[in-house]
């Protein structure tokens, strides 16, 4: 290797990245380039220690990487301030950003579970064929109700939500494979219509939306963005766009991620309406407001925050890149 030629090709990155580890304060764009050329450097000190390791050159590039390690590390952002800056700018970016994926998803969904609890309901030997006569009487007068019930409040409250949380893990790392997502969806839509159908059929609609809308709505939405987090992932190596196959699904892969750590605290407030509010005495119509309060509050979460994070920059990825491309802006 020509040692003076790759010293004249970094020399000004170098100086650069000493400049920057000289000042006491830097601006978020300053800090951001300090710890990429940092990165660079360190890569260029082992090229040139493996490669033509000159004492002088080595000496100072050492001294130099030192000192911009102590200088990111010095730097670094709190746990607490990374985590607020998930919750404020990632996480909503990455729900704005896959607004029309789940909301195509909800909407086809809620008409496929209303079709199939009508055809259920038109067809009483869909639910006859699969149960007898002593069980339909036993699902429809005891055991939907109870279900929301048989636990103490905590323990039914942490079954549902670590159930819900995995369910919506699962369907995200499964979404590069697509076919499996779609099995999720349809297994949720068939066990919601059929079931619906039953209690209808029985006089028992009120009961039914009564026990299922106050944490459902919240609930069935974050399955809506999972899947469609994990469609989005399938669809980013069919269709990578301008970015090269592998970029396309890693930046997607990265997001799922960071969309998989939201909802399990989204999960965890629909658990809580789950374990608590749904099998309260309160009257059917507050235990409704609740969840709705609830949906309502995601929905605002979503269109406010997260559009004023995209509108950033910011794309829902965990470790985006502006100078890679992997940060696109987001119309409005």
């Amino acid at each position: 290797m020509d040692l003076d030629a790759y010293v004249a090709a970094h020399q000004a990155q170098w100086n650069r990245l000493e400049a920057l580890v000289g000042r006491r304060r830097l601006t978020g764009a300053e800090a951001d380039e300090l710890l990429d050329l940092y990165q660079r450097v360190s890569t260029q000190l082992s090229v040139v220690r493996s490669a033509s390791p000159d004492p002088s050159v080595v000496t100072h590039l050492s001294s130099l990487v030192a000192r911009a390690r102590f200088a990111t590390a010095g730097r670094r952002t709190s746990t607490w301030r990374a985590l607020a800056g998930f919750f404020t700018t990632t996480f909503p970016a990455g729900l704005y950003r896959l607004r029309w994926w789940w909301v195509s998803t909800a909407l086809a969904n809620v008409a496929f579970a209303v079709l199939v609890g009508w055809y259920a309901y038109s067809h009483p030997r869909v639910w006859t064929s699969m149960m007898t006569p002593e069980e339909v009487e036993q699902f429809v007068g005891t055991d939907f109700e109870q279900y929301y019930s048989q636990y103490a409040h905590l323990d039914f409250t942490g079954l549902v939500w670590t159930n819900n949380a995995w369910v919506a893990a699962q369907v995200i790392a499964l979404g590069v494979l697509g076919l499996p997502v779609f099995y999720v969806l349809a297994q949720n839509v068939l066990n919601v219509g059929v079931a619906g159908a039953l209690m209808a059929y029985h006089d028992r609609t009120a009961l039914f939306f009564g026990l299922i809308l106050p944490h459902g709505l919240l609930e069935l939405t974050a399955v809506f963005v999972a899947a469609a987090a994990g469609l989005r992932i399938c669809w980013a190596w069919v269709s990578p766009g301008a970015l090269p196959r592998g970029r396309s699904l890693a930046r997607e892969a990265r997001s799922g991620v960071g969309t998989a750590m939201g909802l399990a605290v989204v999960l965890f407030v629909s658990g809580v309406i789950e374990g608590f509010v749904t099998p309260s005495g309160l009257p059917t119509w507050a235990r409704i407001a609740i969840g709705v309060l609830a949906e309502s509050a995601f929905v605002l979460y979503v269109f406010v925050v997260g559009r004023a994070a995209a509108a950033r920059g910011a794309t829902g990825d965990l470790v985006a890149r502006r100078d890679l491309g992997d940060a696109l802006p987001v119309a409005g």
